[in-house]
């Protein structure tokens, strides 16, 4: 198979490690303060499951996760190395004994060598940097960070609950403690077009963040985007909108940043719309080609530093 013409994830991996290395996906039960404070309902994309298992809440602990996800993914994959993803909600909103009682979850398994923490960036700080840069003297960690979208007014719109700025403040603090910081994006948010993705691009390339999830904008059942969905307020992008998009976005991407991934992956009881969502391969083999076909890679048009 052909190198995709960007910095795949799986390539980083097994240059960092020379093996194979898989991720388990963890609810460790936390929630959101977008949701708890003030009643401020949450992203208008986000469902009551905050992009997550909800395993936690149906009675599976972290260990039992753990153990159960690995097996898995060594009988599936052969992997013999693991990163240990907290990816529902916000997985620093909470005080520091009870994050440090999370993430000591992965400290009994060896054979985890990665600790990636999904949250916002107005729910971080230096005390809580502290606490999971201990974690990185012989693992890989790093933080992931939801921006969506560089334009204040598009965050607004969707009901984000922080600014850019805050982004900005939360990437510069994390890079000081010397952690990789993911940058997620999305494509395809109300009243954006080209130029304001390729203006996200910009911005993400600017900052010195470490590595991008490009998700595409699927619309999940029970969200207040589906409202505006139903109502004939939002239309979804096309398939092929959305690759051309995705494609000019990885080229105007500072080319040393790992691109995680580029599509989204919405589970098929939740999505409302658009079917071709659910083909994840049909989608990355789209974007490769679009790539190919305008002679298109990673950074080629980048004009930053």
């Amino acid at each position: 198979m052909r190198q995709p013409p960007y910095r795949t994830f799986s390539s980083f991996l097994r240059e960092r490690f020379g093996q194979r290395v898989q991720k388990i996906t963890l609810d460790a039960g936390l929630s959101c303060p977008h949701r708890d404070k003030e009643n401020r309902g949450g992203c208008i994309y986000c469902n009551a499951r905050g992009s997550g298992t909800g395993a936690l809440s149906r009675g599976i602990g972290l260990k039992e996760q753990i153990e159960a996800q690995m097996d898995a993914m060594a009988r599936r994959y052969k992997a013999k190395a693991f990163i240990a993803y907290f990816q529902s909600y916000s997985n620093t909103y909470a005080d520091l004994r009870t994050l440090k009682a999370v993430y000591d979850t992965i400290l009994p398994y060896p054979r985890i060598v990665g600790l990636a923490i999904g949250t916002r960036p107005d729910c971080i700080d230096e005390d809580k940097l502290a606490l999971i840069s201990s974690y990185a003297s012989d693992r890989l960690v790093w933080m992931e960070y939801g921006l969506q979208s560089a334009s204040d007014r598009t965050l607004e719109l969707i009901n984000r609950g922080h600014d850019v700025e805050t982004f900005t403040r939360a990437v510069e603090l994390t890079s000081a403690f010397g952690l990789r910081i993911c940058a997620h994006v999305i494509i395809g948010l109300p009243g954006e077009g080209m130029n304001d993705f390729l203006a996200t691009a910009r911005l993400v390339s600017s900052l010195p963040v470490t590595d991008v999830k490009i998700h595409m904008l699927y619309i999940a059942r029970g969200t207040g985007l589906e409202h505006l969905y139903r109502e004939g307020r939002y239309t979804p992008m096309t398939l092929e909108s959305y690759v051309q998009a995705a494609a000019c976005f990885i080229a105007h991407l500072r080319e040393d940043i790992v691109v995680q991934r580029i599509t989204g992956d919405p589970h098929e009881d939740e999505l409302a719309a658009p079917a071709w969502a659910l083909d994840k391969r049909q989608v990355l083999d789209a974007v490769h080609r679009e790539m190919e076909l305008k002679d298109l890679r990673q950074g080629s048009r980048c004009t930053g530093p």
